[in-house]
């Protein structure tokens, strides 16, 4: 039977401009292995969640702060075709792409769980080995940590790129998956991060973008 994918296996030839190399689909097991050994399996590992790791996180962390990280930005700019869209109407999730900076949480796990809890998150972040993992220095209000995040090259070929606001439209009127619709996983992460007080203009564009048009309350 043919594996279903969320992350879409095919090569990209351009991003953004830029001219992308294609490479065959990386092994999440061996990218795993390559963090574990990155680690500092001394101390307790750090992960940065800036879309539904906060409001899902499926793991256990003895501490979560608030986080800016610099370089990368949050961008609904990655194509989902399992959990929140199909082959036939591709969905979008919310990805940490290269420039800028984003705010969002850091958790703490202890060192003698970090590698079980680690496991747990790879299968569900990693299950094609689509992202990057990268250790990225956050700044939260208690001092710098140095966190697990997993970021999105623009050479993915599931990068979208800048989308124009018809096309966003569409995606949001009618692109659905395993785990909802891609409007509700917006309306979610929008709700969370004003939750905690983080303020994302673009998240905030998107969403009433949404409601202009009748997709949300």
């Amino acid at each position: 039977m043919q594996q279903a994918f969320d992350h879409d296996p095919r090569p990209a030839d351009t991003a953004d401009g830029v001219t992308c190399s294609v490479a065959p689909l990386r092994d999440p097991e061996a990218l795993l292995q390559r963090t574990l050994a990155e680690r500092d399996a001394t101390r307790d590992l750090w992960v940065f969640g800036y879309a539904s790791l906060i409001w899902r996180p499926e793991f256990h962390a003895t501490e979560q702060r608030l986080a800016r990280v610099h370089g990368h930005h949050r961008a609904l700019q990655m194509r989902s075709r399992v959990n929140r869209g199909t082959p036939e109407s591709p969905g979008l999730v919310f990805a940490l792409v290269c420039g800028g900076s984003c705010r969002g949480m850091v958790y703490r796990i202890e060192r003698d769980r970090a590698e079980s809890e680690l496991r747990r998150l790879w299968a569900r972040e990693m299950p094609t080995g689509v992202y990057d993992p990268k250790w990225l220095p956050c700044q939260t209000p208690q001092g710098p940590v140095d966190a697990l995040a997993f970021t999105l090259s623009k050479c993915s070929p599931n990068y979208t790129g800048q989308l124009d606001d018809d096309s966003l439209l569409a995606v949001l009127r009618h692109a659905r998956g395993r785990f909802g619709s891609t409007l509700e996983y917006l309306v979610q992460t929008a709700s969370c991060l004003r939750k905690f007080g983080i303020r994302d203009v673009a998240v905030e564009r998107q969403l009433a973008l949404a409601r202009r048009h009748g997709l949300a309350a």
